[in-house]
């Protein structure tokens, strides 16, 4: 890993001078601005019990959705195209300094666009300086919940990417396997016939992987553990899988 640290420089550096980089970072905050007003007129227009920053972390999945695809898409698929994935794995880097390093790249650029999301709750508490709406609790648990499952989801990024060198099919296929883990995995039990009963196990597969719930607890103060192993444990294994990718398809060429 003596390389890491170079490789992780350029990939920032990719980022910092992409103007794509802005105009995502721009539609982000937008879109997310533009949905915490609605859940703030609608609060004023109906009051509710549940706090206006538990709604605006339970719409996460809305941006991912989009982001994961746009950040990891070109990561190691243009450069396949271009040609330079080769020239790279000449030196002496390996596979594994690779991927981490634009992992680790794409996770900063995510998790500092989430942080710049902190503004709202700030703006919203200090104009209305209410004591009882303040609840740091909600906002503390979003955040960990998105610092976790941001995981995830970009390591399903990186992987769609090292399978081709088309960007297009990159970011379909990333769209595809975070949109299964999270619509999937919530509503597996849903999906299952009504006149059959699950089996224990794919019940259990079930609540472990229904991504809302997590989100429900973690933005209600509830830490659960067993939903930081599964995104730990699973963004550890689609990372080994982008390695053995990358080497097998670098090693065959």
């Amino acid at each position: 890993m003596r390389h890491f640290t170079t490789l992780l420089r350029s990939e920032l550096w990719k980022l910092l001078v992409n103007p794509s980089t802005y105009i995502a970072a721009f539609l982000f905050l937008l879109i997310m601005g533009f949905l915490f007003q609605l859940i703030l007129v609608d609060y004023a227009s109906d009051p509710k019990e549940e706090n206006p920053s538990i709604t605006f972390f339970r719409l996460f999945f809305v941006p991912v959705f989009f982001m994961v695809p746009l950040l990891t898409m070109r990561s190691i698929s243009e450069e396949r195209a271009r040609g330079t994935i080769e020239t790279l794995m000449t030196t002496p880097v390996t596979a594994t300094e690779v991927i981490l390093s634009k992992f680790v790249a794409g996770y900063l650029y995510y998790a500092v666009l989430w942080a710049f999301t902190g503004c709202f709750h700030i703006l919203f508490y200090s104009f209305v300086q209410e004591d009882s709406l303040f609840d740091p609790y909600p906002i503390i648990g979003g955040y960990a919940y998105i610092a976790v499952s941001g995981t995830l989801f970009l390591s399903l990024g990186i992987f769609a990417s090292a399978l081709t060198r088309s960007q297009l099919v990159a970011g379909i296929a990333s769209f595809s396997l975070v949109f299964g883990f999270i619509v999937v995995g919530s509503y597996l039990e849903d999906l299952a016939l009504p006149f059959l009963s699950l089996p224990e196990w794919l019940d259990m597969l079930a609540k472990h992987t229904d991504v809302l719930q997590h989100m429900r607890d973690f933005s209600s103060g509830i830490i659960d553990t067993r939903a930081i192993i599964l995104y730990g444990s699973c963004s550890l294994a689609f990372l080994f899988l982008s390695i053995l990718v990358l080497e097998y398809r670098e090693g065959a060429s």
